[in-house]
């Protein structure tokens, strides 16, 4: 799992003295960004203090430093909002191992209500599939009993059929865009849950399997899971193109509805055929 300390200096690492306006007046430096001391003082915060932050060694930080430490490293939304996740973990949490996820009735019931020829899929907080529709089930689990996600310890994972099923790459044909956004999203995921067994043991996994993943999450981006464009190469319906969009439940965002609505006309017709 990540580090406060190992996120700030990422985020360090890519600003750079221009970004926020300070003079260098042609000085070689060492580092490719902002130095800690910079940083600090930009922040309103002293040397020490914030080198502390970095290294794991304050105890804590306040709201306002927080803040504007993700001013100065110009975060977004999202950027702050795991900034403050990493900050309320606590260097002695262990990893637990968490109940199995059960989707909420009203998510199953908003499930039920979508039209049948709409693919919709209810996701966990680590990608595991909880519930689908047949419209969902025939676009994604060809290869899977329509009643596996009923079974916690045997539910299709999204994530890791992403990044390590080899044909992952033939059926998503926008696949390093998805990418981008799955390891973004494990990320924030990360930083909400730290204590997460399974999804240590799931990101552990993948890393260990997958070059591309463990590049990407290097990269250190974070990103929320909302809409994107798929492009897909379906065995049975052929080359379509679908638009997910999630839906929450605001008092528990973990379980994401995802459903899936055809980018034009050609890819509408293949989606009705392939549930044909």
């Amino acid at each position: 799992m990540e580090s406060m300390g190992a996120f700030l200096k990422n985020r360090r690492d890519r600003v750079t003295p221009d970004d926020v306006g300070l003079r260098t007046y042609g000085t070689s430096r060492r580092v490719p960004g902002l130095r800690r001391e910079e940083l600090a003082q930009l922040a309103g915060v002293s040397a020490g203090y914030y080198t502390r932050l970095e290294q794991g060694l304050a105890e804590s930080a306040s709201e306002q430093v927080l803040d504007a430490l993700a001013r100065v490293l110009r975060l977004d939304d999202v950027e702050s909002a795991h900034l403050h996740n990493l900050a309320r973990r606590s260097g002695r949490s262990r990893l637990v191992e968490p109940p199995a996820e059960t989707p909420d009735a009203r998510v199953l019931a908003l499930l039920a209500a979508i039209d049948e020829a709409t693919p919709a899929v209810i996701l966990g907080r680590r990608g595991d599939i909880l519930d689908w529709n047949r419209a969902g089930h025939a676009l994604f689990g060809q290869d899977v009993d329509f009643d596996a996600p009923r079974d916690p310890d045997h539910r299709p994972s999204v994530v890791r059929g992403f990044f390590l099923d080899p044909e992952a790459r033939d059926f998503y044909r926008n696949w390093p865009e998805l990418a981008e956004i799955h390891v973004g999203y494990l990320r924030l995921t990360a930083g909400r849950y730290p204590t997460d067994a399974r999804l240590a043991a799931l990101l552990g996994e993948i890393m260990m399997g997958s070059d591309a993943f463990a590049e990407l999450w290097a990269a250190g981006h974070v990103r929320d899971c909302t809409t994107a464009p798929m492009h897909l190469q379906h065995p049975r319906a052929g080359a379509l193109g679908v638009t997910y969009q999630v839906w929450l439940q605001p008092d528990n965002p973990d379980h994401r509805l995802e459903l899936y609505t055809p980018n034009d006309l050609g890819s509408a017709n293949a989606l009705r055929e392939l549930l044909g």
